[in-house]
């Protein structure tokens, strides 16, 4: 650059004519049925407008974006987020190079999210569910902690992992070998340790130590994978007693504490399709649990039970189970949306000013079966929804000289 040259451009951005990046490309979707998830409800012929990343207005009384999107009175909600999986974590369950989600020796400072595969074909496919933003946890090892939750985005980028060190999750409960009482006195010694340690500011804290440290802050949630009514009645006690930030994952037996769960402000990530026990700590697990913890007064995340690596994509169909046996349509929606904005920390989960530009537009009823996305928006760019289903469709229907399972 030239001393001329130089001198022209300071020039210009003092008189406010130049800017180093250009100005970010804006959206409006005009038309649309806007499901919130606020205290606004559910807007008619509304319109929202997206600029660079965020949500910069909703129903302006003018506009003027750089691209006018006609929903034609199409539903617009927040992009749904998905927990409790190792979706970019995992690409083929029984090839055991592609699993990055556990390791034997993980333990509270295992952080799984640094193997994370923003690329992975698992991801496209999840898009076609909603899904814009997920909650990866480890599986863990041989340690009841099994390490650092992350939230990413399912841009595809590879700069997708949005929040690491979001939540320390342990597994207790039932063992098939030893006893569920010493896995709860070692999370108790860990917090009790940690408490009472005299803290020596010339040394710079382990990992484990911070992340210790920011749970007994409530800065940073347990997540406490358990099933039995009785061990979740320990941890809220536990919650009181060290003013950790609980939240119960499983939670098969939590409807027989719900009014305990409420009154002590846990949340709950449970499936709603689970509906026989499992073993003799899930006794009560229901269709209409769900239901029976909103009604009860706990915020509810729904997450997809078994392998939901591979099988995100049908968490608005586990939402949509959820309504048919007794919670609210607005219940539901929140449980996979602003609950979990919510818990985690997350500046997405709802359609509002000056949140993150994660929607999705939706052909009728994201809880219907025979609904589909129509558009999505990841960080405020579109994104497709194509997946590797739909290639493999295109690829052995295309009319081709070649024998059938072949194409050009």
């Amino acid at each position: 650059m030239t001393k001329l040259t130089k001198s022209l451009k300071l020039s210009l951005v003092a008189a406010g004519l130049f800017s180093a990046t250009a100005s970010a490309a804006s959206v409006a979707i005009v038309n649309a049925t806007l499901h919130t998830s606020t205290e606004q409800g559910v807007l008619e012929g509304a319109s929202v407008v997206i600029e660079g990343d965020k949500i910069v207005a909703i129903n302006p009384t003018s506009i003027n974006a750089d691209t006018t999107i006609d929903a034609k009175g199409q539903i617009v909600t927040a992009g749904f987020i998905g927990t409790m999986n190792q979706l970019g974590l995992v690409e083929v369950g029984a090839v055991a190079g592609s699993r990055d989600g556990s390791d034997d020796k993980a333990t509270i400072d295992f952080d799984p999210s640094l193997a994370f595969n923003p690329r992975s074909s698992l991801i496209p496919y999840a898009r076609k569910g909603g899904i814009t933003q997920d909650v990866i946890v480890p599986n863990g090892g041989e340690s009841i902690f099994a390490g650092l939750a992350s939230v990413v985005d399912l841009s595809g980028s590879f700069e997708s992992v949005n929040k690491k060190q979001v939540a320390l999750v342990v597994h207790l409960g039932e063992k098939s070998k030893g006893s569920r009482a010493m896995s709860m006195k070692t999370l108790i010694d860990k917090l009790e340790g940690e408490k009472s340690a005299k803290k020596d500011d010339k040394k710079e804290p382990s990992t484990e130590q911070k992340v210790l440290a920011a749970v007994l802050a409530g800065d940073m949630p347990l997540i406490a994978s358990v099933q039995r009514a009785s061990d979740i009645y320990s941890l809220v006690k536990l919650k009181e007693t060290y003013g950790i930030n609980l939240v119960i994952h499983g939670g098969d037996d939590a409807v027989v504490v719900a009014d305990t769960l409420a009154k002590a402000n846990v949340p709950v990530i449970i499936s709603s399709m689970a509906n026989l026990p499992g073993s003799f700590d899930s006794l009560h697990a229901n269709l209409a649990n769900a239901g029976k913890l909103e009604k009860a007064g706990v915020k509810v995340i729904i997450g997809v039970a078994g392998d939901s690596s591979h099988n995100v994509y049908q968490l608005r169909f586990d939402a949509g189970n959820a309504v048919s046996y007794g919670m609210t349509q607005q219940g539901a929606l929140s449980a996979v949306t602003s609950n979990v904005a919510d818990v985690f920390g997350l500046n997405s989960g709802v359609i509002a000013t000056g949140k993150r530009a994660n929607l999705v537009m939706w052909s009728a009823d994201p809880f219907e079966l025979n609904s589909h996305v129509s558009k999505m928006w990841i960080n405020g760019e579109e994104v497709s929804t194509e997946a590797r289903q739909d290639k493999l469709r295109e690829r052995y229907t295309t009319d081709s000289a070649m024998p059938r399972a072949y194409t050009k």
